[in-house]
């Protein structure tokens, strides 16, 4: 028998425990992970903002992998703690839950309430510096994966500002990737800054020059507009503030809401202490309970439900619906430290009651317009029960005829029945699936080609969307049926690999589909099923040397180092798939040993989705000022 006895227990002291499993407190070490980091040091900052002491944030993304921030708050304690004999900043930065977070003396409300925010983004870091001012002097301090390596010292001469300065470099043995994304940053520094009217905040990107200030006046209201994407309302943002104090605790409620007709789904956001909720929790709980009772209410005392109509449902209710949910409370309990979804019982019965005192008021000083909702609602619930019979009736019939397999005839599937081993490309048009079904493995490789260009499902309703023959395809090849209907456990692949020409309308296209998986198929790409193929772009040659380059900057320097000194160097650019042989595809794009695939996520998708919406909208000043400050970004233009 093996021996098991008190020498078999590890303890891990300071952070050693968050270097071991940084997973548990960033939730990964890829990208999402990395990005984390910078969020728990803006958040703290932005508690100085809450707490009245801050009105400028500077974020700088430096040339060498690392990221500073800056605030203007009241900068970070130096004095000694009572009972470690260090000084404040120096526990705050090596031990977990050490923060001034959990007394609600300092802060009554923030976002980086479990106190490992700092300390955490300290351990991941193979150096971390730390500049304080404050007192009319300024101090630094500096770490190495969360051991302290210079201590506090006093800098000379005074200081006539206050605030703290976090600079940090993650660390590449712990990442997956250390190159943070400038416009994943941007996004959640623009969101900060419509939660905090006032605020402003700079993002700085070393590497390449560029700069925004987010500031914003109106608060909730310009945030609405900002998630309508240039479309009309139906009427103009509900906006309602509320503070008390409840059940003991002081609290905070901001909503705004209203609807469109260019969209069908429910496009709502919510923070806690303006902490992204991504996954809701019992503050969105309440606002739709709240939404959903009240508007029922009015429309049964108004007449614009009859005594024959069933209620609305909550999906019917919520159907093109653009919502901001924003609570600051104390304490707030959250499920993981990433803060992803809110449990505290509190905020359910607060906010319920809030929005549904608020949301009735409205409707009663705004009757015609509570009558315009109610229809709009009712006419989602029609769309709803023709869509349910839409989809009864595909699965009695199938989707192409009555004499189908269950298939479409289109697709050339693989011969293995296993999911775990199945792939499906999806690929444009007849030409490109030829070649990807000469070049493919049949045993686990399978091929839809889709002609032209899909259908939007953005603008259209499900029941159009269903009755489109290239979504058809799609749908039924997958398997799992789509919206409410969408049954994971019946996928019949692991993967579901987007395969679209590297030119601008293989990028239209694979933007469709993007949008298609992220509207009607979102737990696909939650699970981690779609992929994006990466077919090259160039082909260089020198008799029997052969290499394959994704862009011109690899081109460049493939002629530099593998073709250096070589002449007559053949260099062949791919217009389209269609234009490589089978082998070359193969070779580059779908063998899994070979080729590069990039798992598609949740926020990709919906940026896709945004984006789309951007330039293909109604709306062109958005467009033209995107163009505008994106035009420089653009190459091999034909003019």
């Amino acid at each position: 028998m093996t021996e098991y006895s008190a020498k078999n227990i590890s303890v891990l002291k300071g952070l050693e425990g968050v270097r071991k499993r940084p997973a548990m407190y960033i939730g990964s070490t890829d990208a999402r992970g990395l990005h984390h980091l910078v969020w728990e040091v803006v958040d703290n900052a932005v508690d100085e903002h809450l707490a009245g002491h801050a009105g400028t944030i500077t974020v700088r993304l430096l040339d060498d992998s690392g990221v500073e921030v800056v605030d203007d708050g009241r900068g970070f304690p130096v004095d000694d703690h009572p009972t470690e004999k260090l000084p404040a900043v120096e526990v705050a930065l090596t031990n977990l839950h050490a923060g001034g977070k959990f007394d609600q003396q300092s802060y009554a409300v923030s976002g980086g309430l479990h106190g490992v925010g700092v300390s955490v983004v300290n351990a991941l870091s193979t150096r971390t510096e730390v500049e304080v001012s404050r007192d009319g002097a300024g101090y630094t301090i500096g770490f190495e994966r969360g051991v302290t390596t210079e201590k506090l010292t006093k800098l000379k001469g005074k200081r006539k500002t206050t605030g703290t300065t976090v600079r940090f470099w993650p660390d590449v043995d712990v990442f997956e990737t250390t190159d943070i994304d400038h416009d994943t940053v941007a996004q959640r520094l623009r969101e900060t800054a419509l939660l905090n009217p006032g605020l402003e905040i700079v993002l700085i990107d070393d590497r390449d020059g560029r700069s925004q200030t987010f500031r914003f006046k109106h608060g909730l209201r310009d945030f609405v507009k900002e998630l309508l994407h240039g479309r009309d309302a139906l009427v103009t943002p509900i906006e309602l503030h509320d503070e008390r104090e409840y059940d003991g605790h002081a609290v905070a409620l901001d909503v705004a809401f209203t609807w469109s007709d260019g969209f069908h789904d429910e496009r709502l956001r919510s923070y806690v202490n303006i902490v992204r909720t991504a996954d809701g929790g019992t503050h969105v709980e309440g606002f739709r309970r709240a939404l959903t009772s009240t508007l029922n209410r009015f429309g049964r005392d108004s007449g614009a439900l009859l005594k024959k109509d069933p209620n609305l449902t909550g999906d019917d209710i919520r159907e093109g619906m653009v919502a901001i949910v924003s609570i600051k409370l104390p304490d707030p309990q959250f499920e993981g430290q990433t803060k992803g979804r809110l449990g505290s019982t509190l905020a359910r019965s607060y906010v319920e009651l809030v929005v549904a005192d608020a949301f009735a008021a409205w409707l009663a000083k705004n009757k015609t317009k509570g009558r315009q909702i109610v229809k709009r609602a009712a006419v989602a619930a029609n769309a709803r029960q023709a869509a349910k019979a839409a989809r009864e009736l595909t699965r009695r019939k199938g989707l192409l005829d009555n004499q189908s397999a269950g298939l479409p005839g289109k697709l050339a599937d693989c011969t293995s029945r296993d999911p775990s081993e199945s792939e499906l490309y999806i690929v444009e048009g007849d030409s490109a699936g030829g070649s990807s079904k000469a070049a493919r493995d049949r045993h686990t490789q399978a091929i839809l080609p889709l002609r032209g260009k899909v259908l939007n499902v953005e603008k259209a309703q499900l029941t159009k969307v269903l009755e489109n023959s290239e979504i058809q395809a799609l749908v039924k090849a997958l398997g799992t049926g789509v919206g409410d209907a969408y049954d994971h456990d019946r996928l019949r692949y692991d993967k579901v690999i987007l395969m679209a020409d590297a030119d601008v309308d293989g990028g239209h296209i694979t933007t469709l589909l993007l949008t298609f998986f992220y509207r009607l198929t979102p737990y696909l790409i939650e699970k981690g099923h779609l992929y994006l193929a990466q077919p090259p772009l160039y082909q260089l040659r020198k008799g029997s040397k052969v290499a394959y380059a994704m862009s011109d900057k690899e081109r460049d320097q493939l002629m530099k180092k593998e073709f250096k000194g070589a002449s007559n160097v053949e260099v062949q650019r791919f217009k389209g798939l269609g234009e490589m042989d089978a082998e070359q595809l193969w070779a580059t794009t779908m063998d899994p040993q070979r080729r590069t695939l990039l798992r598609v996520n949740v926020e990709e998708a919906a940026r896709a989705d945004e984006l789309f919406v951007l330039l293909m909208g109604n709306q062109t000043d958005p467009r033209r000022e995107w163009i505008v400050s994106n035009a420089h970004f653009a190459e091999n233009v034909d003019i």
